[in-house]
């Protein structure tokens, strides 16, 4: 029998409280590990690492990764001064965030990013984010405020591997204040009807997405999928 491949998600470090301790934690939402073990794979959490290495060493024992959401990049790291509404970023995740993208570019290892993900991964091919999609659109629906989540419609690019897994058009669930402006390597293959670019994907034969909604919130096991099935076959090939 097929061992499940091993997923790599990325996580937030911050305070946190639970039980009796309020403290500063590595932590993520249990929808990520259950997402990709109802896909077939096992998840691995990955706080970030300052270790020289470190994210080589770790790419090279996982099938797959996910970078996933979380706070706003850091605007230096795409020569920007911050927005007034830009906060809360962490340099020790974008580093070892970027660490890891790098080394899965070297492995070829397949990679899902989510929401700041997408973002992230845009900022690592030497693209740049609109820092406050508001002032663009005119309305808050892609992140109406709290712990709520914006309803968004997506239509994808015919032809694209995003198509092939969620199909022509999804309704998705989003919470992101910022978004991708320029993405260098990546082709655009989602939109909302107001113009955000909400997925992009590399071309060839590399499984390389990015989604700018949290496919993990809802019953939607197309994205998953599709990449547990890369892990796999990156895994067959011996990575």
């Amino acid at each position: 029998m097929t061992q499940a491949p091993l997923v790599g998600l990325t996580t937030y470090r911050q305070q946190a409280a639970w039980g009796v301790w309020d403290t500063r934690a590595d932590l993520l939402p249990t929808e990520y590990a259950v997402a990709v073990e109802a896909a077939g794979g096992v998840p691995v959490l990955l706080p970030p690492v300052a270790a020289t290495g470190a994210a080589e060493r770790v790419v090279a024992r996982l099938d797959a990764l996910v970078v996933s959401g979380g706070e706003d990049v850091d605007p230096s790291r795409y020569a920007a001064e911050p927005h007034p509404r830009t906060a809360g970023w962490q340099p020790e995740r974008d580093a070892w965030e970027l660490s890891l993208l790098a080394a899965a570019d070297e492995a070829g290892l397949p990679v899902l990013g989510i929401c700041r993900g997408m973002q992230l991964m845009a900022v690592h091919g030497g693209g740049a984010l609109d820092q406050h999609t508001p002032d663009l659109v005119g309305h808050e629906t892609h992140s109406p405020g709290g712990d709520v989540y914006g309803t968004v419609a997506v239509t994808t690019a015919p032809g694209s591997r995003l198509a092939t897994l969620v199909g022509p058009e999804v309704e998705v669930s989003c919470h992101h204040h910022q978004s991708v402006a320029t993405h260098p390597g990546f082709e655009a293959v989602a939109r909302a009807a107001d113009g955000t670019l909400e997925a992009m994907e590399t071309t060839g034969e590399r499984w390389c997405v990015a989604v700018q909604w949290h496919p993990e919130t809802r019953v939607e096991t197309g994205l998953m999928t599709g990449l547990v099935a890369a892990a796999r076959a990156h895994a067959a090939r011996g990575g």
